[in-house]
């Protein structure tokens, strides 16, 4: 039950900081190897590692994890930069949610190649496992094929009831444990699916000043519900 005080007003969004260091990290099997990974830091298989899993799936938060322990600058290979091949010479380097733009091939062949002369690392993320890039430049896909990839998997129920709890925290909201369990027994399973969820309930509990009631949930089940219905109908 939130103990935030009572409005009739409609919320402004804001956005709500979650907890990104390692201590707030929920491990489960679906993430230990990637946690491993990092963990494993600086040795790693490979001086290039992949990070592919889906949307919220907590590759941006391993991947800060890391930037932050190691020193890694966060690069842009969407054309070539000299730049970039010097910060690889300087130390880690890290590009993130690669397949969201177009990337110049070339830039990322040589990227890898300074990686490699430097002994130095690259840690990229992606929701699309490397076959799925379309890359077409023979020597960058050989370096890709020697690459270590890691993947997350979707959450379980009893993960998701986790990141359930601990998104209603992050607000600063507890919300009864049955509530957490019927929501996990009807949503997506993805981490996208309950922070949506998430946000829209505490927005609506806000707007009315009311407590998180199953109620309440299920009318936000059922709202999300018709929207997957209309994206389907258009």
């Amino acid at each position: 039950m939130s103990k935030r005080p009572l409005t009739r007003q409609l919320p402004l969004e804001f956005d709500h900081e979650s907890a990104s260091g390692r201590d707030d990290l929920i491990v489960s099997d679906r993430l230990s190897a990637a946690v491993g990974i990092v963990d494993r830091w600086p040795d790693w298989p490979s001086p290039v590692v992949i990070l592919a899993g889906p949307t919220g799936s907590g590759k941006s938060h391993l991947a800060g994890i890391w930037a932050e322990r190691v020193g890694a600058r966060v690069v842009n290979i969407e054309r070539p930069d000299p730049m970039v091949l010097e910060m690889a010479a300087l130390g880690p380097v890290l590009i993130e949610d690669i397949d969201r733009s177009a990337f110049d091939e070339t830039a990322l062949f040589h990227l890898i190649n300074a990686v490699r002369e430097h002994g130095s690392a690259l840690l990229i993320t992606t929701r699309l496992w490397p076959a799925g890039w379309n890359v077409t430049l023979p020597d960058l896909v050989s370096r890709l094929k020697a690459a270590t990839v890691v993947e997350i998997a979707e959450p379980d129920e009893e993960l998701l009831a986790q990141i359930l709890v601990k998104l209603f925290a992050d607000r600063q909201v507890a919300v009864d444990n049955r509530i957490i369990l019927w929501l996990v027994a009807r949503m997506e399973r993805s981490l996208a699916a309950a922070r949506a969820i998430v946000t829209r309930i505490d927005q609506l509990a806000l707007a009315r000043g009311s407590k998180i009631t199953r109620a309440l949930a299920a009318e936000v089940m059922a709202e999300m519900d018709a929207g997957k219905d209309d994206m389907e109908v258009s």
